[in-house]
């Protein structure tokens, strides 16, 4: 007869499933699929993955999830396999299926909380590909508490067309040279056959791989693991190793709120903001500090962009992809370049149970290489994207000015209420150089969903005139978004913000430099029109999206659905 490894279950939740004589019926389940006697007595670990069909971003991620399971078995855990969906944005973007992206991040962390609760496992492995899983992957380990470790899937490889690198972002704007007659449909077709050549994200500094960078820099990921392409084999390492570390995690009992501290938080939106990383980072970390119970806004996280300098010449305003950074040294090279030049806390724990200065200590910068600069030559003085406030963002609106020429623009409102009003307008080149387009009616509540406005924002830029307009919305801009593109403008049109109260000419002035987005209309003008304004109805009157809108909360908080660690009488982790 074999031996059977008893561990101490007493203090870990899978107790509730596996352990006395109450819970035979629920082990002659696990025997059912194959478990031993030993198997049930190991901690269970749940390994979560955002695996689908619909996108190259999650089509790697089943196999990385059996060599995951490999390393969790190897250093004496059982792992669960599970999946949780994703809305790919790339297929989203452009129609009505977007209004479905931001609200899938909850989703994502509302199923895995509940597939971890309602089989009670004791820690978590979680690997996703796509824009909202890998911050919803996130948010579920803090919000869990157990022991847990997120892996990147990997980003896509670049396609090459006319002798040139190109991603996702290149067919987008494609679609608007193809409009005003600049690309012929044989090119068209060639491009977008050619643009995606192998499983993985986005490969610029687009939002998946902005978010990639951040699951390094605050701690809940293996220095190292978001580099790596996803169709390279040496990822198997980083998966295998990423199993093994949630093991000695759960030994030493460090959990994913002794990793995600306001210390932390601050690392990761330097990384964004020193990356030229997406918009988007603004409205996701206040999400995964919210789960931990931590003031942290977009305000808070546009402060520390303003602070910091942009060092990593990365796509969407750059000349390098997520493999080039990889090839040079990956995310601890350009955490490196800010530890040395004093923007990070080097005394943040993390998932390796070491601190960051620790994980750091035998990188070395290399000054051959032309992706990232140190922080005494950077690319500009201060980070990629920044945030603005004024008479109409009290709330605060977030803009990428990586690679944009100038700072300011003011201008006349051209005043759509939905994307696709716009998009129809700027096909028809029905606007002019000068003009402050505005899309509202799309921020959390209004959309509802939030939706991102990469259609339009590469239909304009395709068509010559991305340095010529500036677009405002209180909808989100994709991370492949370039120009002056402002997002998350808040309070939203829906409820009443001023956004909502723009007519057609009303005069824009927006100061990236000074951190200013205001309109030029007096208070008594203002008052009378929102005296006037009344609330509209969606197309949304039950389902998903409408649950969504009854309990989301601002941009500026995160777009968060529910009161957070504030409000709580108890933690999983510790039931």
């Amino acid at each position: 007869m074999s031996t059977v490894t008893i561990y101490d279950k007493s203090r870990l939740p899978s107790r509730h499933a596996t352990v006395g004589p109450g819970r035979a019926p629920h082990r002659s389940y696990y025997y059912a699929m194959g478990l031993s006697r030993e198997d049930m007595a190991r901690p269970f670990v749940g390994v979560v993955t955002t695996w689908n069909e619909a996108a190259p971003c999650n089509i790697s991620l089943g196999r990385q999830a059996q060599v995951v399971k490999q390393g969790v078995a190897r250093a004496g855990g059982t792992p669960r396999e599970f999946t949780t969906i994703t809305v790919t944005d790339g297929i989203a973007m452009g129609h009505q299926g977007m209004k479905s992206s931001l609200v899938s991040r909850e989703v994502i962390a509302d199923s895995t909380e509940l597939t971890m609760r309602g089989h009670a496992y004791d820690a978590m492995v979680g690997l996703a590909g796509c824009d909202k899983s890998l911050p919803g992957l996130m948010m579920a380990m803090v919000r869990l508490n157990v022991p847990s470790v997120f892996m990147y899937g990997g980003s896509i490889l670049p396609g090459r067309f006319q002798g040139r690198d190109v991603t996702i972002q290149d067919v987008f704007e494609a679609v608007g040279q193809h409009a005003v007659g600049k690309m012929s449909d044989a090119d068209l077709e060639l491009l977008e056959s050619v643009a995606c050549p192998s499983a993985g994200s986005c490969g610029g500094q687009f939002t998946a791989n902005t978010m990639a960078c951040v699951s390094e820099a605050i701690g809940l990921a293996l220095p190292g693991s978001a580099g790596t392409p996803a169709p390279m084999e040496a990822r198997d390492r980083w998966a295998e190793a990423s199993g093994e570390a949630v093991m000695r995690l759960l030994k030493d009992n460090i959990r994913p709120r002794d990793i995600v501290t306001l210390r932390s938080l601050e690392n990761a939106a330097r990384v964004v903001a020193a990356s030229g990383g997406s918009t988007n980072g603004a409205l996701h970390l206040p999400a995964i500090a919210h789960e931990a119970g931590i003031d942290f806004d977009l305000h808070d996280v546009a402060a520390i962009f303003r602070d910091t300098p942009y060092i990593a010449d990365l796509k969407p305003a750059g000349r390098y992809v997520m493999k080039d950074l990889a090839e040079a040294g990956g995310v601890p090279l350009l955490m490196k370049a800010l530890m040395d030049g004093g923007y990070l806390h080097g005394d943040c724990i993390t998932v390796t149970g070491k601190t960051i200065a620790e994980n750091l200590a035998d990188v070395t910068f290399d000054k051959n290489q032309v992706i990232v600069r140190p922080t005494s030559d950077p690319i500009t003085s201060w980070g990629g994207v920044v945030g603005l406030k004024g008479s109409l963002a009290s709330e605060g609106a977030m803009v990428k000015v990586a690679g944009l020429p100038s700072l300011q623009f003011k201008g006349p409102a051209l005043v759509f209420d939905c994307e696709e009003d716009a998009m129809a307008a700027i096909q028809a080149g029905k606007y002019a150089e000068g003009d402050v387009i505005v899309i509202r009616y799309e921020g959390p509540k209004g959309g509802p969903g939030m939706r991102e406005m990469l259609g339009v924002t590469s239909a304009i830029y395709g068509q010559g005139m991305g340095d010529k307009v500036a677009l405002i919305t209180d909808g989100r801009f994709s991370g492949a978004t370039r120009g002056f593109c402002i997002g998350h403008v808040g309070p939203e049109a829906a409820v009443g913000g001023p956004i909502g109260l723009l007519e057609n000419g009303d005069v824009i002035a927006i100061d990236a430099a000074a951190g200013t987005l205001d309109v030029e209309l007096d208070d008594a003008t203002l008052d009378a029109r929102r005296r006037a304004w009344q609330p509209r109805s969606t197309d949304y009157g039950s389902g998903a999206l409408w649950k969504y809108a009854q309990t989301v909360g601002s941009a500026e908080k995160g777009a968060v659905t529910h009161p957070g660690a504030k409000a709580e009488t108890h933690v999983y982790a510790d039931l």
